[in-house]
């Protein structure tokens, strides 16, 4: 068949052009056998179709954005699988960039992306600037901004967040309730508006119980590995804490491996309990007691946000913040 094209291939298929285009966009919207059928039509006749071309027509790039701290954190690999099921079904794709906590790479980025390369940006944000003038130019772009987790309170964009507060209160309350009195809080960039958040659950609950603050028990750590172990091999030396209380997952792990080289024992001279998403939690040596954020589902509802304002469903409607619950998983780190 000659000078093949979607309309023809619809003609002779005996089948609609948008049931064509929903087969090659990936669409699950569709019966499988007619996307094989179709798929298999084309192959024979060596058509395919120019995707490019047709999003250049339509001013699509069908391609999203998600920009995040790191990738190695369970937290945002779940996260950003949620995000990539919705992108999927939606017939987009997802480009993924890591900032490692760098505010200015998150500047890059989003200058880069500020030229129509995407048609939106689901996005964990790096740092504290005052300074985000960088992404209130995406708004004179028509390009929407989702954020999860970590926010920037001053950005009018629809927001996924947990209920961290209420989580670091509980996690640190029961420390306080097994008997810790001296509870650490480890934190990369207490800046950072979830460093905020947690941190003001962990000052709460020390007020509660009448434990005075000691600033000296605010750690703030590294993205770097070695660097976490020298910090919290000091702390456990020199401050002596009989509770940590970990932001992040990786400085909980960070503490493990301290407390294994100095001969501590936990939950025996030090109970811990950390931020984690991670499944193999339950079978650490002790088994680590957590506060399990819905990452996978917070990907979902962020995606979700993000199509909605693609879709214009109600452009003129506020924009959207969603608080999920973590959940508390006590475990015998902390009993």
């Amino acid at each position: 068949m000659d000078n093949i094209n979607i309309k023809k291939l619809a003609k002779v298929l005996k089948i609609s052009t948008s049931t064509v285009s929903r087969a090659f966009n990936g669409s699950v919207d569709i019966n499988k056998d007619t996307k094989e059928r179709i798929l298999a039509f084309a192959k024979e006749h060596n058509f395919l179709p120019n995707h490019y071309a047709s999003n250049l027509r339509d001013k699509k790039s069908k391609t999203l954005a998600v920009i995040v701290p790191e990738i190695v954190n369970d937290f945002f690999a779940q996260a950003i699988n949620g995000i990539e099921e919705v992108a999927r079904k939606k017939g987009f794709y997802i480009l993924l960039y890591r900032t490692d906590d760098i505010f200015e790479k998150e500047v890059s980025f989003v200058n880069y992306l500020n030229n129509g390369k995407v048609d939106g940006i689901i996005m964990s944000v790096s740092g504290e600037a005052n300074d985000h003038n960088y992404l209130k130019k995406l708004e004179q772009k028509n390009i929407p901004v989702v954020f999860f987790d970590r926010v920037y309170e001053d950005i009018d964009v629809s927001k996924v967040t947990t209920n961290d507060y209420e989580s670091s209160f509980a996690a640190t309350e029961h420390l306080i309730e097994t008997g810790c009195r001296r509870i650490a809080y480890l934190v990369v960039n207490k800046s950072v508006s979830i460093g905020k958040v947690r941190g003001q659950g962990y000052l709460d609950a020390l007020a509660k119980h009448g434990i005075p603050f000691d600033d000296d028990l605010v750690i703030d750590c590294s993205q770097e590995e070695k660097i976490n172990y020298s910090i919290i091999k000091n702390v456990l030396e020199e401050i002596k804490p009989d509770g940590i209380f970990s932001s992040v997952e990786r400085l909980a792990f960070a503490t493990y491996y301290v407390c294994n080289d100095l001969n501590i024992s936990i939950p025996e001279d030090l109970k811990i309990i950390s931020f984690s998403s991670l499944g193999i939690a339950p079978l650490l040596c002790p088994a680590l007691s957590t506060i399990t954020q819905p990452a996978y589902e917070m990907g979902i509802k962020a995606a979700t946000l993000l199509f909605d304002e693609l879709e214009k469903k109600n452009p003129a409607a506020p924009k959207k913040q969603h608080v999920l619950k973590s959940k508390l998983f006590i475990r015998k780190s902390s009993m």
